[in-house]
């Protein structure tokens, strides 16, 4: 993490001290060109001064060397850079007649001043050279300036740019290894602590012991370990309530089976083949038994499968609200023809974002518990629609907004006093007939709070003796 970071802010650093120093490296070029520009011009100007100088041809007969009177202006020119200036008189064909020989000969093909560049003694010079006509005939006058800036910008560049910016990134290497190493110290000791703690140990961390640009880490961090210990609390509290409600009906179908095989032992010491004869009531008791423990599996099953942090991760859809209903409704029609309930369906379209499955397994508990609480000959519903059903009792005032899925009936219904423990694990309302796991309003609670919802529960059908009767409506 650290040598990331330190990687990370040199790149940020490096990058735009090597953008400054391209661009003043150009900048010194286009000062130096122009600078380089005004050079030539100058030497474009003191050539013809220097052709003017020749005054004569040669005194002597066999003398080449022409009579010179060096121009002011050329003269003051070549004693300003002695030793990096000097001029060549050359005849038409390039033979050299006067000045400095080592500056080479060249043949211009016109009157017009050409400039050239050439390496001498570890120096470059810049030469301007013309073909003149002058007292002396036809001559090519050559001047040599040893001073052109745009030889000297790469020194230029090494000394005043790139050395300086060299010795800054060397600085700032040290420095920023030295105020990484600071900055980072309370995140190294933050993930040295994380590291050293116990697997079971979520509680959370101090944010105030944290730099202030490290807090809303610390933050999320606390936020993760809550619904990771959430979690964990919620799959240990479901080990244990499973292992605490399969105890009884397991150990009943154990004693069962253990009578029956010693009752067989019985027999077979007897002398007989061993076979036991089971009344009908001891047949219907097992049955019971065991469809109890199956349903109890299959609800603790569904609760595991309901629980919101195991959801949160898949993606919702649309769910048609009515074909729920409509399939729901032949799955519990031989529970309610059984006991002469009217078991009926009020279904607009409507459609809500959601888990299918989920809502399924909601609506199939309510109509469960409705189909198996409501004595017989009473009436039990299904309604689903769009905002708030007509003659709302759990919210009069409510605005008929988003869709609902309701079931109601008129059994003997739940005190209001108790309707919020009868949304816990297991809690069976006091008094309830026939056998249950207090399981099914616990189910279709938490697949509501997984859709953002909660279960309202109230009065059903109102008779002359009262409220009677159950109405559980999730609103989606």
């Amino acid at each position: 993490m650290k040598s990331g970071l330190q990687r990370r802010l040199l790149l940020l650093l490096l990058v735009p001290l090597g953008i400054f120093a391209l661009l003043s490296i150009y900048f010194d070029y286009q000062t130096a060109g122009n600078v380089a520009l005004q050079k030539d011009q100058q030497l474009a100007r003191l050539i013809p001064l220097l052709a003017d100088s020749v005054v004569g041809p040669g005194i002597t007969p066999a003398g080449r060397e022409p009579l010179l009177l060096l121009a002011p202006a050329v003269d003051d020119f070549l004693k300003g850079r002695t030793g990096s200036a000097g001029f060549r008189i050359s005849d038409a064909q390039g033979e050299f007649m006067a000045g400095e020989a080592w500056i080479p000969d060249l043949l211009p093909a016109t009157h017009e001043t050409e400039f050239h560049s050439i390496e001498h003694k570890g120096a470059t010079y810049r030469i301007a050279a013309q073909r003149v006509n002058t007292a002396a005939g036809e001559l090519i006058v050559q001047l040599a300036d040893g001073s052109d800036p745009r030889q000297q910008w790469v020194r230029s560049v090494l000394i005043k740019v790139l050395l300086p910016n060299l010795v800054l990134v060397l600085a700032a290497g040290f420095a920023l290894n030295w105020a990484v190493t600071r900055a980072l110290k309370p995140l190294i000791e933050l993930k040295d602590a994380v590291e050293r703690r116990s697997p079971r140990d979520l509680s959370a961390i101090d944010p105030q012991t944290t730099p202030a640009e490290v807090q809303p880490l610390v933050s999320a961090l606390n936020r993760l370990f809550g619904l990771v210990n959430d979690q964990a609390e919620g799959q240990r509290r479901f080990v244990a309530d499973a292992a605490h409600q399969l105890r009884t009906p397991l150990a009943g179908l154990q004693a069962q089976v253990e009578a029956w095989a010693q009752a067989a032992r019985v027999a077979q010491a007897a002398g007989s083949d061993g076979a036991v004869t089971l009344s009908a009531e001891k047949i219907i008791k097992l049955r019971n038994a065991t469809r109890r423990t199956s349903q109890l599996a299959n609800q603790l099953l569904a609760l595991s499968r309901a629980d919101a942090s195991a959801i949160a991760a898949q993606p919702m859809q649309r769910v048609d609200l009515k074909d729920l209903c409509e399939s729901i409704l032949p799955l519990h029609l031989d529970a309610a023809t059984r006991k002469g309930i009217d078991l009926g369906l009020e279904a607009q379209p409507a459609q809500a974002t959601g888990y299918e499955w989920l809502l399924r397994e909601l609506l199939g508990n309510l109509v469960d518990n409705a189909v198996k609480y409501t004595p017989a000959g009473g009436t039990v519903t299904i309604r689903c629609g769009p905002g708030a059903p007509p003659d709302d009792k759990l919210d009069p005032g409510r605005q008929r907004s988003g869709v609902f899925l309701e079931v109601e009936d008129d059994g003997p219904g739940i005190a209001p006093h108790e309707r919020v423990k009868a949304l816990q694990r297991f809690y069976r309302v006091q008094g309830t007939e026939g056998e249950g796991n207090g399981l099914g309003l616990a189910i279709a609670s938490e697949i509501a709070r997984v859709h953002h919802s909660q279960l309202a529960l109230a009065d059903g059908g109102t008779e002359a003796s009262g409220p009677r009767g159950l109405r559980v409506r999730l609103s989606l």
